[in-house]
């Protein structure tokens, strides 16, 4: 019987875990960078706003 890496992630115990925690770091780092780039453009002025000199 062979056990490839893929057999071990998507049927063992541990495959599964591991394939959560990675989907879930994966999501957290795409919730985060869209919160970041959300709050920078909401912070930013515009650009046709005057500045004063």
């Amino acid at each position: 019987m062979e056990n490839t890496p893929l057999q071990t992630l998507f049927m063992s115990d541990i495959g599964l875990l591991s394939l959560f925690t990675i989907s879930f770091v994966i999501a957290m780092a795409g919730y985060i960078g869209w919160f970041v780039h959300k709050n920078v453009v909401k912070a930013t002025p515009p650009e046709d706003a005057q500045q004063p000199y």
